[in-house]
């Protein structure tokens, strides 16, 4: 009796995938793509119930990509607490890629990189801010505009370089005395990021 109960859910399900079946989004073309799209054909389907927002309807419209390259780039650094650079206009910035350094100026290509902690230097002119940042997210987008999402971010030359001293041995003590994977990862967190504070207090 389970053997046909089975057999008739799967044909039942069979038939209803058959009957409602549709194309992926990946296999409709360019112009079908997209919110207006996406709103008409739900008020075809559901004219009583008022269409979902989708995430670009929460988001300004970025400024399209420019035929030459512009002179400046645009910096946003963004922490959970406050926007520390707002479109500010700049000639480079370096950030603390987990690659490695990098560079990025204006025309840059397309990016996303992951951060580790390090410095963060923000170039316009002769003028250079330095910031450290202990991890996070870069965005550097086709027009010239860079995003940089950080969990924190403290301005070099505000950072006392004794009790950055102080907090590495402190952590260091608590990791060669943890006695847990989370005691011992909490402290190779702390570890991490004070030897890159105070490698980057050193010059």
């Amino acid at each position: 009796m389970l053997r046909h109960g089975a057999r008739f859910l799967l044909s039942r399900a069979s038939a209803a995938s058959t009957r409602w079946s549709r194309q992926l989004s990946t296999d409709l073309p360019a112009e079908e793509i997209g919110d207006s799209k996406f709103i008409e054909t739900w008020k075809k389907a559901m004219p009583n119930m008022d269409p979902p927002k989708t995430p670009s309807a929460y988001m300004a419209p970025r400024p399209p990509t420019p035929s030459t390259i512009p002179s400046k780039l645009t910096v946003n650094l963004v922490l959970p607490y406050e926007s520390a650079l707002s479109a500010k206009e700049v000639d480079m910035v370096i950030v603390p890629a987990t690659t490695g350094q990098m560079g990025v100026l204006p025309g840059h290509v397309a990016t996303i990189a992951e951060l580790k902690p390090g410095v963060l230097s923000v170039h316009d002119g002769n003028d250079v801010t330095k910031y450290f940042i202990s991890s996070g997210f870069a965005f550097v987008h086709a027009n010239s505009i860079a995003d940089i999402v950080a969990i924190e971010a403290t301005p070099l030359d505000h950072i006392d370089p004794a009790l950055a001293q102080k907090g590495l041995a402190d952590f260091q003590q608590k990791l060669s005395s943890a006695t847990t994977d989370q005691e011992k990862a909490e402290a190779q967190i702390g570890v991490d990021v004070h030897s890159a504070l105070t490698a980057a207090l050193a010059g």
